[in-house]
């Protein structure tokens, strides 16, 4: 296929991306690969997901391969992994069939290329052992290792970590990675595609219920992936205190492992939060009926910008520049004194602690006015 600027880019039938975790890193290629969707309109598209995160593309009791439909709107396929379990149990035979049926699998679709939006040595191995003709990715992945196993590699630009995505997206539709990124960035549509999760009625009716007597909520997601990122669980407590003042409930969302956490906001809060525990499909359900999110750097976040909700983001030792809020309804808060390191600590890092209730309530505020604004 050749453009009018007489570039030649491929016709692939079919495409397979290897994103397998975690929740707000999937949700971060989903522009990417709605860009892919949009410029191979009848492609094959498959996703290598891990399984506790599959719910992100297609709901629980729906096909994971077929026609696509809102409970899986994006991906003709999902093919899953489990590796955290299989690193368990590594001697076990039940181990190996499952990693057996699950590269058969994805080897029998016979992709055309592999899209390796990750950038560690497993995707990248897994991306080869696809069987795919190509396989595409950073030339400089975040795990230098990974682009040995590369057949064409991209000069990705961009700090977001979206745009990076977006830009390893134009390599594959442009054909080649010898293309300048002005002219990879012509291939597509200067904004990112708006993505798409999958809708499920079960969960709909569910959140329904459960939020029937609080039509105006916010969420609040004191969970992080380590304690570094993770604000007091006692000032979230506080900041549902001043939103109840305007009329605005909230509500605590956990995961597996944070119920102590939630318990303890809920207790600060003084009756003007509950916690609430849902799958992923029920969260996206209850994230689109939520009036705001606030939250650190988290995957709960990271879906509330993308389903639009404006959301307060409090940052602390990773930078929002390149794994903020890529949404234009949010406030980022992030003090001074932070800086960018991702060692696992389990304390609250200290700049992280110079953000107060205060600015947290008087953001919130303001998107809540604004939206209000927007809709009279």
């Amino acid at each position: 296929m050749i453009d009018s600027s007489g570039a030649t880019h491929p016709r692939f039938e079919s495409l397979l991306v290897v994103r397998l975790s975690a929740m707000g890193d999937i949700i971060h290629t989903l522009p990417a690969v709605a860009a892919l969707r949009a410029a191979f309109p009848h492609a094959t598209l498959g996703w290598l997901i891990e399984e506790r995160w599959a719910e992100l593309l297609c709901t629980l009791r729906y096909p994971r391969s077929g026609r696509r439909s809102p409970q899986r709107p994006l991906v003709d396929r999902v093919h899953t992994v489990n590796l955290r379990e299989w690193g368990r149990s590594l001697v076990s035979i039940n181990t190996w069939q499952q990693m057996a049926v699950a590269l058969s699998e994805v080897r029998g679709v016979r992709y055309g290329a592999a899209i390796d939006f990750q950038g560690a040595v497993r995707s990248a191995l897994l991306s080869r052992w696809s069987g795919a003709a190509s396989v595409y990715g950073d030339a400089q992945p975040r795990e230098n290792a990974a682009s040995m196993y590369y057949t064409r590699q991209a000069e990705t630009c961009g700090i977001h970590v979206v745009e990076q995505a977006l830009d390893l997206a134009q390599t594959v539709v442009c054909g080649t990675a010898e293309h300048s990124a002005i002219t990879r960035q012509a291939c597509l549509l200067a904004s990112a595609p708006t993505v798409q999760f999958p809708v499920d009625a079960d969960a709909d009716n569910k959140i329904s219920s459960l939020t029937a007597d609080i039509p105006d909520f916010a969420i609040l997601n004191p969970g992080a992936g380590w304690g570094a990122k993770q604000w007091p669980a006692e000032r979230y407590g506080k900041v549902a205190r001043e939103l109840a003042r305007d009329g605005i409930r909230s509500l605590v969302n956990f995961g597996p492992g944070e119920e102590a956490l939630a318990t303890a906001v809920e207790v600060a809060s003084e009756g003007t939060a509950r916690k609430i525990a849902c799958s992923v499909t029920e969260l996206i359900s209850l994230t689109r009926r939520a009036r705001l999110m606030i939250g650190g750097d988290t995957g709960p976040l990271h879906l509330a910008d993308a389903l639009k909700v404006p959301t307060v983001a409090i940052f602390g030792p990773t930078n929002p520049a390149r794994n903020g809020p890529f949404g234009a309804r949010s406030i980022v808060l992030r003090s001074a004194s932070s800086l960018t390191d991702h060692s696992r600590r389990h304390i609250p890092e200290q700049g992280l602690l110079e953000i107060t209730t205060e600015e947290v309530a008087t953001a919130a505020r303001q998107l809540l006015l604004k939206r209000a604004s927007s809709n009279e």
